[in-house]
């Protein structure tokens, strides 16, 4: 029987518009200027008015609270937060809704607020439920958003990036003069990485990833579409020898341990909001870790919630991971107090949970649904 004290009785969404400045004109998103990085922060209390803090990933703001709503808070109020096979058992009963997108990406920030609940029940960081610390300091990657191959664009923030303490940059372009600019302006041997949002097919992926060959990519990220042709990133893998990453687009937890075994990728990079919540993100480190061929790199393009969570799944992983961090000037930058970024690294706190609670100022800045 579940206790009244831990039982869900509420569930809130607050819509978080982050407001942001990369350096250079509004980047594209879905077609239209994009000017706020966009999430959905939920508040998940219980019956001993306990609250725990998680975040999904909304491309729609509407659609994913409209679901929560309508779908996902009546069959989880008054089930047992401590249950770790909630969030699995509702995926399964709303299946028929679809299998992955805004259903998936609701119980995704479900079960990040459980994860943070579970831990402030025992009053323990939430690294310490996925079997303790291996580090407490993480270091981030500057991912820069997309700058259409503009020179100045690209040197200045490159070297901005570098400047701010960052030991690897991350450019979200399509062209091997835009990554020969970005490699000029780095330091020899710094890491370059290069994400290209399922840029070409298989029929001429190969002579684009072989244009940036000279660029000496750490690695190419999502260079295939449509993004689960596994044999097309494994036939580009062999082919053009440079690391292939991949994942934040993965439908679901299934398709996501299958890049691990099948050695379709070099690097997974499961997205916290998206993919499950820290249960999923835990599996697909775990399957790393028993197939070492095979990198864990969690995608966190976001700063809620999520983020604090991606964190203390990589302090507990085995492989050590660096972590992306968007490289923008924010707004309302989350948790810059209580968990900050010094010298392009984070250190976790050892407060029980996530370790932090939302800045009081982005949730009062936010529309509640």
């Amino acid at each position: 029987m579940t206790s009244s004290n831990t039982a869900i009785a509420a569930i809130q969404c607050f819509k978080v518009r982050l407001p942001f400045n990369h350096g250079a004109p509004a980047p594209l998103f879905a077609g239209k200027s994009r000017t706020t990085l966009d999430s959905i922060w939920m508040r998940v209390e219980l019956g001993n008015g306990m609250v725990g803090w998680g975040e999904a990933y909304a491309a729609d703001l509407d659609a994913v609270c409209a679901l929560v709503r309508h779908r996902v808070e009546p069959l989880a109020l008054g089930k047992d937060a401590t249950d770790r096979q909630l969030t699995s058992s509702l995926e399964r009963m709303l299946h028929n809704l679809g299998r992955s997108g805004p259903v998936l990406h609701a119980l995704s920030g479900l079960d990040i607020a459980l994860w943070d609940l579970r831990g402030k029940l025992e009053g323990v960081p939430l690294y310490e439920l996925l079997g303790g610390a291996k580090r407490t300091r993480i270091a981030a990657y500057a991912s820069l958003l997309q700058y259409y191959g503009n020179r100045e664009h690209l040197e200045t923030n490159v070297g901005k990036a570098i400047d701010a303490g960052f030991t690897q940059v991350k450019l979200h372009e399509r062209t091997a003069e835009a990554v020969a600019i970005a490699r000029a302006a780095m330091p020899r041997g710094m890491p370059l990485m290069v994400d290209t949002n399922c840029a070409w097919t298989t029929a001429n992926a190969l002579a684009e990833v072989r244009a940036m060959a000279t660029s000496d990519p750490f690695w190419i990220e999502e260079p295939i579409w449509p993004p689960e042709d596994l044999d097309g990133m494994k036939q580009l893998r062999k082919d053009s020898q440079i690391p292939v990453a991949a994942g934040e687009n993965a439908s679901n937890l299934l398709e996501l341990t299958r890049m691990v075994t099948e050695q379709a990728v070099d690097w997974v990079q499961p997205s916290a909001i998206k993919c499950g919540g820290v249960t999923a993100l835990q599996r697909v480190a775990e399957a790393c870790a028993n197939h070492p061929g095979v990198r864990f790199s969690p995608q966190t393009a976001f700063f809620g919630p999520g983020f604090l969570a991606t964190l203390h799944v990589l302090a507990a992983a085995e492989q050590d991971t660096i972590i992306e961090r968007l490289f923008c000037d924010l707004a309302f930058t989350p948790y810059r107090d209580t968990i900050p970024l010094v010298n392009g690294t984070f250190t976790l706190a050892s407060a029980a949970g996530l370790g932090a609670e939302p800045d009081v100022e982005i949730l009062a800045a936010s529309e509640q649904a």
